[in-house]
């Protein structure tokens, strides 16, 4: 798809630190800091705790449940925010003098999302007293109903938003529920459990819990490096917040202070522990936890998480990358599958609808999420993919369920546009979810073709025709004096960069020297400028478009980036985008 580069404008950036580069203020001030305060992203500057509604309330719950040797039941959810929020529940609490508590994730093929009554009726027979969700709860109205009527306490830690009726649970912590102060209302999962542990510590050191019981009060920031890994691989804004959550995490693990699980699928996926950046959480270590939960058991991801010796971290790595590495395969079938069908349309750009809504019987509901954010990164359009909810189910059978995996684009709120169509057609969408930019729903097979036309009537409705046109917004040119390795470093140690905080991107026009695809379908390229020659790299590119034998002269939309080949480091220019000059 054809996209417009638009150069972000100048902005004051004089109340910046004067030792910083230059080109690094400007691209601070474009990014909304304020200030040099924002820049330390210390412990010290994370919001009090005291801000996040309903933390008093679970302390109470927790510290009986501590006195009365409770049986604890932790709920995740089979992500890599789930999973990473369940692992630090799990070591949490052991921390804090817990010693009954387990955790149970809902198999999506089975169960589906979230503490659903079924989900609760196993917990019960594992004996629970209190059940923690985390990373889920706030629209599970009807498991938490079943909880209470068996008599088990809940506690839903969640950061999703919330519906018009919030569940019954004996505590929410959540800081999208109304009446909440907690000014990061973009934290990840991971990040309300983190939170709630520290409430808890403050409040047992408040009750005298550790001198009474003769334990150490634990410190809990060697939970950081979940925190970092849940909050980048759920793509939630970075405010300030969760930037120092990030880099806190990062330094944890750069300096070697990170767990047998954290570093086993470091190595996996070879990158370097010293040299970790936020990316490297959402391009290398998040899918490979997230595999477990798209095609087996998020169970297995947890626990790599909490292994104890790094052999046993080792070995689950090994299998955790194993189902990755069959996650893209089926991935890659699926997504030529949905582009056929847009290909077979022969749609031109300008004819192509407001949304995509697709649904095939064979794909596989653990990748859906994925080929549906392909597709909007393809298209540039919000798009929703379905699969059977269940591989087995009778596809002639009018009451037979379908879930949905949306992506959206900047301009569309997903999760509000679902609620919408649900407002105008009550008996169309059985439930959904989500943020602005994901969300998960399930309706009737039968109800497809009319809930494929409510999406593409109401985006339309909704967005404009400059939400519709793809604009990457570049930081300029980079000056000559800049383009080389160590200024590639420094731009790589200024972030953490993520949503919302976007990692720079330049763009510029070269002489094209080389060009070659490798592994199928990257495009392998040296270009020169000012007599410079450079190495650079665009991934899934075009292969009826490039190589481009025509073309002398490119204009790249393009990142920094430092490429470690062999113990050599050296740098490389990640194209976004290319064009012929």
């Amino acid at each position: 798809m054809t996209k417009q580069i638009i150069r972000r404008k100048q902005v004051d950036d004089q109340y910046l630190p004067v030792e910083l580069h230059p080109l690094i203020k400007q691209i601070y001030a474009r990014r909304g800091v304020t200030s040099s305060d924002e820049l330390l992203l210390n412990v010290k500057q994370l919001i009090s705790v005291e801000q996040l509604r309903g933390v008093e309330q679970a302390c109470l719950i927790l510290h009986q449940a501590f006195i009365e040797k409770s049986k604890i039941i932790i709920v995740g959810d089979f992500d890599a925010d789930g999973a990473t929020s369940t692992a630090l529940m799990m070591e949490a609490l052991s921390l804090l003098g817990f010693s009954q508590h387990s955790f149970i994730v809902p198999n999506r093929f089975e169960y589906g999302y979230g503490l659903t009554p079924e989900i609760v009726e196993l917990a019960a027979k594992q004996g629970a007293d209190l059940i923690i969700t985390v990373d889920n709860g706030i629209s599970c109205l009807s498991g938490v109903d079943r909880a209470k009527t068996l008599g088990i306490k809940v506690i839903v830690t969640d950061h999703h938003l919330p519906g018009k009726q919030l569940p019954n649970a004996d505590a929410i912590v959540n800081p999208n529920q109304p009446n909440c102060t907690f000014a990061s209302k973009s934290i990840a999962g991971v990040g309300v459990a983190f939170y709630l542990m520290l409430g808890l510590r403050k409040y047992f050191r408040e009750q005298n819990v550790f001198t009474d019981h003769q334990f150490n009060e634990p410190n809990l920031a060697q939970l950081l490096d979940l925190v970092a890994l849940g909050t980048v691989a759920d793509v939630v804004s970075l405010d300030a917040n969760n930037r120092i959550l990030v880099e806190q995490g990062l330094k944890r693990i750069r300096a070697g202070k990170t767990r047998f699980g954290i570093q086993a699928l470091i190595e996996i996926a070879g990158r370097n522990q010293q040299q970790l950046v936020a990316s490297d959480f959402g391009f290398a270590l998040g899918p490979r936890i997230n595999a477990a939960g798209r095609l087996d058991d998020m169970s297995y991801g947890i626990n790599c998480l909490l292994a104890q010796d790094l052999m046993t971290a080792r070995a689950m790595a090994q299998e955790l990358d194993a189902l990755n590495k069959t996650r893209r395969e089926i991935e890659q079938g699926m997504q030529l599958e949905a582009e056929n069908i847009f290909n077979q349309l022969k749609l031109s750009q300008t004819q192509l609808p407001s949304a995509i809504a697709l649904y095939q019987a064979d794909w596989h509901q653990g990748v859906i999420g994925i080929v549906a954010g392909r597709l909007k990164e393809k298209f540039h359009r919000p798009s929703i993919v379905f699969a059977l909810a269940k591989e087995d189910s009778l596809i002639n059978d009018n009451s037979v369920e379908i879930k949905g995996s949306a992506r959206s684009i900047p301009g569309l709120h997903i999760r509000d546009l679902l609620e919408h169509i649900s407002s105008q057609n009550p008996d169309l969408i059985t439930k959904f979810g989500g943020h602005a930019m994901a969300a998960g729903l399930s309706i009737k097979l039968k109800d497809f073709e009319k809930f494929q036309q409510c999406f593409v009537q109401v985006a339309n409705d909704w967005l404009s025709d400059e939400d519709l046109q793809c604009c990457l917004l570049s930081d300029g040119e980079i000056p000559a004096s800049a383009m080389n390795l160590a200024f590639a470093e420094q731009l790589r140690l200024a972030g953490p960069w993520g949503q919302n905080f976007l990692e720079p991107l330049f763009d510029d026009e070269f002489e094209l020297i080389q060009q070659r695809i490798v592994g199928e379908k990257h495009l392998k390229l040296v270009v020169q400028k000012n007599k410079q020659l450079f190495d650079a790299i665009g991934f899934n590119v075009d292969i009826n478009a490039w190589p481009n034998s025509q073309a002398k002269k490119v204009r790249l939309a393009y990142r920094l980036d430092v490429n470690e080949f062999r113990g050599k480091r050296s740098l490389q220019l990640m194209v976004e985008y290319l064009t012929v000059a």
